[in-house]
Parts: C-alpha cells; sequence; structure tokens
C-alpha cells in the first residue's frame, strides 16, 4: 500500500504538497504558506523504515535540491512543525544525513517570530517571508501544545536553548492559570494568557496536547517531571470529567462545553487508547492495571465505530445520544479520511499486550480500505 500511494504521488503530484486521486494532479494548498514537498518530508522516515531506498533516495535528492524554505506565504505553525520539522528530524535521526539536520534547524529559526506575543503563547499562522503574524484571536491548545518534542530537539541540535525556553515558557503559562475542574480548554488568548471558551476535547483542538505531554515524559528518560505530573493531572481530570459508559458498555470521551456533555466521540480522540497505555506503566502503581484496562476500553469502543459502519471504516464521529452507540448519526460525520489514529492505538496495545485481536482489527480496517480503493481502479478502468 505504501508504494502503491508512493508510486501514484511521484507520478502524478511529485513536489507538491498532495495528490487528488479523483483528477490526478498535485496540490500546494495554503497550510504551508508555499513551502512545496510535504509528502516527500512526510515519508522519508516511513521509506527508510520499510527499505524502500530507491524511493528513500529519491526524496533525499529532491530535499537536497528542490525544498527551499524561502517561501513567502501565511503558514500554520503547527502543521509546519509537525510535517516539515518533524519529518526532517525523524529522517536525520534514522539516516544521520546533515542535510535533513541542517533543513530543520533552518526552518524552526523562521518559526520563532510566532512567538513575539505579550504572553509567549505563539499565533496559530505565521508569514514565513516577512516573519510577522498573520492571524489575531486565541490560538488553540493542540497547536501551541504540539512543539515540545520537535523544539527539544532542535535546541539538542543547534545547541541554541531558545527553542527549548519557547515551549517551556508554553508551559510555566499553562501550570500557572486556572484550570476549571482541572481541565484544560482548548482555547487561550496569546495576549491575555486567559482562556477564551470552555470548550474540552480530547479529539480535535485538544488531541495532541496530551500526547506531547506523555511522549515528552518518556523521550526526556523518564527526567522531565513536570511534563508527567501535567499528564496525569490532565488525566484524572479527564477520567472524572468526560470519560463515560454507554447503556451498552462502551467506554468514550465525551466533549465538555462550559460544564454540559457533548456524547460525541471524534475519531481524533481515538488516539487515547493508545496514549493511556503507553503512560499506563508510569503512573501510580494502584492506577497501573486501571490505566491499562482503560486504554483497551477506549481501543474496543473505537474498533465498534468501524465495525458498525457500512464500509468497516471509521466515521468521522459518531455518538452516544438518542440510541445511538458509536455510530455517525449525523450526515456531516459520515466521511474517512485515512485518519490514522484509531491503527495507531491498535499498535500500541498490540505491544503492550500481544493480544493479537489487535492485528487482527488493524487487518481488518486495512483490508477495508483495500476493497475500497479497488473499486476506485475499476471505476477508472471502465
Amino acid at each position: 500500500m505504501m508504494k502503491f500511494a508512493w508510486d501514484n504521488y511521484k507520478r502524478y503530484a511529485w513536489g507538491k504538497n498532495e495528490l487528488r486521486p479523483l483528477t490526478r494532479n498535485g496540490h500546494i494548498g495554503n497550510m504551508f504558506g508555499g513551502l512545496r514537498g510535504a509528502s516527500v518530508i512526510d515519508s522519508l522516515d516511513t521509506l527508510y523504515i520499510m527499505g524502500l531506498m530507491e524511493e528513500y533516495n529519491d526524496a533525499k535528492e529532491w530535499v537536497q535540491t528542490s525544498l527551499d524554505l524561502n517561501s513567502n506565504g501565511e503558514a500554520s505553525l503547527f502543521e509546519v512543525n509537525i510535517r516539515y520539522v518533524g519529518g526532517l528530524l525523524s529522517a536525520y535521526y534514522l539516516t544521520g544525513e546533515e542535510l535533513f539536520k541542517n533543513k530543520a534547524v533552518e526552518l524552526g529559526e523562521k518559526l520563532l517570530p510566532a512567538f513575539n506575543t505579550p504572553t509567549g503563547i505563539p499565533r496559530g499562522v505565521i508569514n514565513l517571508g516577512s516573519w510577522g503574524w498573520a492571524s489575531a484571536g486565541s490560538s488553540i491548545l493542540a497547536e501551541f501544545g504540539t512543539l515540545h518534542l520537535e523544539f527539544v530537539h532542535l535546541t539538542e541540535l543547534s545547541s541554541n536553548p531558545i527553542y527549548t525556553e519557547k515551549v517551556m515558557n508554553i508551559r510555566k503559562l499553562l501550570n500557572k492559570i486556572e484550570k476549571p475542574h482541572g481541565l484544560y480548554p482548548n482555547f487561550l488568548s496569546p495576549v491575555s494568557g486567559n482562556w477564551v471558551q470552555h470548550h474540552v476535547s480530547i479529539g480535535g483542538l485538544g488531541d495532541s496536547f496530551y500526547e506531547y505531554l506523555i511522549k515528552s515524559y518518556l523521550m526526556s528518560d523518564k527526567t522531565d517531571d513536570d511534563a508527567k505530573k501535567m499528564y496525569y493531572s490532565a488525566l484524572e481530570a479527564i477520567e472524572a470529567n468526560l470519560v463515560q459508559k454507554s447503556p451498552g458498555g462502551l467506554t468514550y470521551m465525551a466533549e465538555w462545553r462550559g460544564g454540559i456533555l457533548d456524547h460525541k466521540m471524534g475519531h481524533l480522540a481515538c488516539f487515547s487508547g493508545g496514549m493511556i497505555g503507553i503512560g499506563a506503566d508510569d503512573g501510580a502503581p494502584e492506577k497501573r492495571q486501571h490505566y491499562l484496562d482503560l486504554a483497551a476500553e477506549i481501543t474496543h469502543t473505537c474498533h465498534e465505530s468501524y465495525a458498525r459502519s457500512a464500509t468497516k471504516l471509521g466515521p468521522e464521529a459518531f455518538r452516544f445520544d438518542g440510541g445511538a452507540e458509536a455510530t455517525a448519526t449525523r450526515l456531516s460525520d459520515r466521511y474517512y479520511i485515512l485518519r490514522p489514529e484509531v491503527i495507531e492505538s491498535y499498535m500500541y496495545m498490540w505491544r503492550l499486550t500481544h493480544d493479537p485481536k489487535y492485528r487482527e482489527w488493524g487487518w481488518e480496517a486495512i483490508s477495508s480500505q483495500r476493497i475500497l480503493v479497488d473499486r476506485f481502479l475499476l471505476l477508472l478502468d471502465s
């Protein structure tokens, strides 16, 4: 499947950010501020790990000859960080190629002006050419909270402490401000440092903030006690306020809107099964098995969202109200865009438990994708 996707990207969209399969042409979009080759950068580590060396070398050559970081457009700080900076760093640590390190540090420097706010909480969008802000309003928890891993490594590789200082300042502010019921709302003013509205979600807008806390702790060889404390305190608040059990016995993460629960779980929130699983062993001794059980229950619920759909692929969001259980009841939620969170949780839970059902569930999802791809190819050929 990887080779199929890569070959078609290279054939129809080489150097562009993504492939549009229906028209079979490349698309740049406006998310990356004029940067190109997002699919190339994002695929470097996967190609290398899978041993697709010819494809990897083509990608490396493109980075060396065609990746131009001197763009002059408005870019998402979050997207550029996780896809470009993260992709380049991952490729560097796997291969040792200085090219990737140098490009990552060069690009990281271009992101620093986003932090020039009264609080140090970065704006979500930055102009890569003028180095100025390109957005006003609130900053999003999952965006400013999903910088720590990459920025700490930028400091290590460049010997410049500024990257770590920027993300540690975010932590300091979050530790200082009051959190409703211990929860982290999704929107924060980069000017005042106050929450803008009390909407809490473990899915979109919040998700990777929590993921980066536990991964920062693990990445530090378990020395980052601040990340550990923030993660487990947040998890306790999530359990107390968001974790619910349906009448049919399915455990899910509801959303919280100013004290009122919305009994919806997004596909994005399905990463939480794997996240809770990888953090289980470092929780309080009396809660370790509980966390592993909770991880398994959430992963099971997300599998049910796949199993109960007509295509056996999960919807963008599924609900637990009006008699619904892990099904998409609204037309706006009935679509699938190759999100990885459910299969990601299967992978983590397999590694933690070696229960074969997680591999079986993963194969079910892959098989369902292949059926749809084959039907699409038949349609193109007809």
